[in-house]
């Protein structure tokens, strides 16, 4: 049985990024057959008894990440009524149970991370985490100056006063917008206070993780250099 540095080796049991993993090493919550550890480049494996804060370390099942580019009309939910298009549907063949991580609404399209690890999942969607999430509006107006600062000026979502941390102008009736919250419709409500319309909304980033040139309904599988970038 191979060997790995311990903060990678508890990253690949879902503690947490690797990053994440060398913070709670450094601060004496782990521990290596029954002794605290303080070095992330220690060696381990599985025959070795790990725990963090003394909860024991268990061996991942088979956990997959996907980065998928959903379309519109499909909705993030792992239950199907048979009438609405979930994300789920475009996963055909995939044996493990899987969820997507956080959401995107009906009409948003965009990259969305779909996998069966709930640790690396709620160290994603987890408020501390501050991951940027950026998206890509056409509107129905051509954008003005007025218009940025009345979408940088922030707007009231779900009883909470929210602001983007950044707000630029791609094109004619196209701009880019930067959040952290992550509020249901934040993004279109933030639009829509400038006084337009949002016609075709993309989420194109997640931390440093980036859409690219995935094609509209199509998934492609997460190396570990994609699951680390999202938290830088």
């Amino acid at each position: 049985m191979s060997k790995n540095r311990l903060s990678k080796h508890l990253m690949s049991a879902g503690i947490a990024s690797r990053r994440a993993c060398e913070v709670l090493i450094a601060a004496g919550r782990v521990k290596v057959n029954g002794v605290v550890e303080l070095l992330p480049q220690t060696m381990v494996d599985w025959n070795d008894q790990l725990t963090v804060d003394d909860k024991p370390v268990v061996e991942p099942q088979n956990k997959v990440y996907y980065m998928l580019h959903k379309p519109e009309g499909y909705i993030c939910t792992a239950r199907s009524n048979n009438t609405t298009k979930i994300v789920l549907d475009l996963f055909q063949g995939i044996e493990e149970r899987l969820f997507t991580v956080g959401r995107l609404d009906k009409d948003t399209k965009g990259l969305i991370i779909v996998t069966n690890d709930g640790h690396f999942a709620n160290s994603v969607i987890h408020p501390s985490a501050n991951i940027a999430k950026e998206y890509l509006a056409k509107t129905n107006a051509e954008i003005s100056a007025e218009h940025l600062k009345a979408i940088a000026s922030g707007t009231l979502v779900e009883g909470v006063f929210v602001k983007p941390s950044q707000v630029s102008k791609v094109r004619k009736g196209t701009i880019k917008i930067t959040v952290h919250e992550g509020k249901k419709r934040e993004v279109r409500l933030l639009i829509e206070n400038a006084g337009i319309q949002v016609l075709e909304l993309t989420r194109i980033r997640l931390g440093g993780l980036h859409l690219g040139t995935l094609a509209e309904g199509t998934w492609r599988a997460m190396t570990e250099r994609d699951r680390e970038v999202i938290f830088e």
